[in-house]
């Protein structure tokens, strides 16, 4: 079992490392929140609409779909509770900020220096 689990392991790994080097989750996550903050200035209902399809799901998709876009729905979940405007946006901003600025390539941070 030990030679299935680390070759499939260690590929995943490397895989997710390349996709962050070259700037791949950036652009992917980048996407993401600008579709968020366009559903936010133009549409507010198909943010409701996102929160309520991903609370559908079966359980164990819904973890999936957590795990793999944890910034974006986290961002999903503080929109939607009943939180005074004002401190949701800050909390949505600060998360897609952080996030954004995780998966931010090597390459541009070398550059930036």
């Amino acid at each position: 079992m030990e030679k299935i689990i680390e070759p499939l392991a260690s590929g995943l790994g490397n895989s997710v490392g390349w996709m962050a080097e070259h700037g791949v989750l950036f652009a992917i996550f980048g996407l993401a929140w600008i579709a968020f903050a366009a559903g936010l200035v133009w549409s507010q209902g198909s943010l409701d609409q996102a929160w309520q399809s991903i609370r559908d799901l079966p359980l164990v998709v819904q973890i999936a779909v957590w795990i793999l876009f944890l910034p974006v729905v986290v961002g999903l979940w503080v929109w939607e509770t009943t939180w005074p405007l004002i401190l949701r946006l800050t909390v949505v901003l600060g998360i897609a900020g952080w996030n954004l600025l995780v998966f931010l390539p090597r390459a541009s941070e070398t550059v930036a220096r």
